[in-house]
């Protein structure tokens, strides 16, 4: 939500809640993508920027003498702070948090990165100014990564399409090996993008079509520069996503095999969908029991049946990111305990991928991908309707 009038009850209750003073973003350059969104800057910050959100009161405005353009949205109504030399900026920042709690775009130790958007220097002015300074991280959650029961509806829509475009791709990757034509993942690529647009879908790059050793490089992407054709005895990757124009991104990978599977290909197909089911089992059964989740328990869950069969080694990243509104990497929970330290809550509203996957050098990769939801009643719904049990054998 942006701040305005309307949503400054509900973030005053998310501040009360967390027991804080209140929420000061800030912004330079552009440094904060969720300080800008909030506040609604626009245009160029070229010098230091605040905003004040108490928990009870009016925000204030912090902004330097000759820049008034990027708060061109704040209310009227709420005051603003001019400054120009640091001084009067110190004596504001003073004026305002001076034996507060206060939250800022911080992650101790940065712990969570996509959190971490204030400068060290930033959050050491705000502490000589007499603030406590703490994470604003689950204000992030509530307030900024949120879905909306319009991005629940978009969502459904790019999913359910996402899951078509996969099969017609692998269909025609199939049909066209199996007629003996040579068909290259580049043009499996560009199809797919073509089938989204015919949707009326968008998407930012991608998606990855990965076949044989290229399926063990995880951000792998094709390249007519560097065509690879399709043969028998191929493990076949499809990652797609995509979103309706300002709707809510969907993403999903899918996994094929040109021929019967091999034992080892079998293998690792059933370690790493026993791990995504895993996962979506401890959440749910968490949630029912109305016990605080996080994203770190899920990847706990995931990771462990990747290394009770063996591969733990080459699980390799975290099983699953957030996705909100504006980012399909999105900045609320993700499902790690690995990469990061995320041990923020997944409540409602909260949407993410659940993606665990074994990449073996040399061979092949392997990754199970659908996205969840926490509802507004705490459980938890997967996307698309019809998930992958079995690997699709071409």
């Amino acid at each position: 939500m942006r701040l305005s009038p309307a949503t400054l009850p509900a973030l005053q209750a998310a501040l009360a809640a967390e027991g804080l003073d209140g929420w000061l973003l800030y912004d330079f350059r552009g440094a904060n993508a969720i300080a800008a969104y909030l506040i609604g800057i626009e245009g160029m910050a070229t010098r230091r920027l605040f905003a004040w959100i108490p928990r009870e009161g009016t925000p204030v405005a912090v902004q330097h003498a000759i820049e008034p353009g990027p708060f061109r949205r704040w209310p009227a109504e709420w005051p603003r702070r001019v400054y120009s030399a640091w001084t009067e900026l110190d004596e504001h920042l003073a004026a305002l948090v001076a034996g507060r709690r206060v939250a800022m775009e911080y992650s101790p130790g940065d712990a969570v990165p996509v959190v971490d958007r204030v400068p060290a220097g930033v959050v050491e002015l705000v502490r000589a100014a007499g603030a406590t300074v703490v994470s604003s991280a689950p204000l992030i959650t509530a307030a900024f990564a949120a879905w909306t029961p319009e991005d629940h509806a978009s969502h459904d829509r790019a999913a359910e399409a996402l899951a078509v475009i996969a099969a017609e791709a692998f269909r025609r990757i199939g049909h066209g090996v199996r007629r003996g034509a040579t068909v290259f993942e580049h043009e499996i690529q560009a199809g797919i993008r073509a089938a989204c647009e015919a949707r009326g879908l968008v998407t930012d790059h991608g998606p990855n079509v990965s076949a044989g050793t290229h399926a063990a490089d995880p951000h792998y992407e094709p390249s007519p520069a560097r065509p690879r054709a399709f043969a028998d005895g191929d493990v076949v990757l499809i990652d797609l996503w995509a979103r309706e124009p300002d709707g809510m991104w969907a993403d999903q990978t899918w996994m094929a095999v040109l021929g019967a599977p091999s034992p080892r290909q079998r293998e690792v197909w059933a370690a790493i969908r026993d791990a995504r089911d895993a996962a979506i089992a401890a959440l749910r059964e968490g949630l029912a029991a109305g016990r605080p989740m996080t994203g770190a328990a899920a990847d706990d869950a995931a990771r462990a049946v990747v290394t009770a069969r063996g591969f733990g080694p080459w699980f390799t990243h975290r099983t699953g990111h957030s996705i909100d509104r504006r980012g399909l990497h999105g900045a609320g929970p993700n499902l790690d305990n690995l990469e990061t330290k995320d041990g923020r809550a997944l409540v409602p509203g909260c949407g993410f991928s659940v993606e665990p996957g074994v990449y073996l050098p040399d061979e092949f990769g392997m990754r199970t991908e659908v996205n969840g939801v926490i509802l507004p009643d705490g459980s938890l719904r997967i996307t698309p309707g019809r998930i992958q049990h079995e690997l699709v054998v071409l």
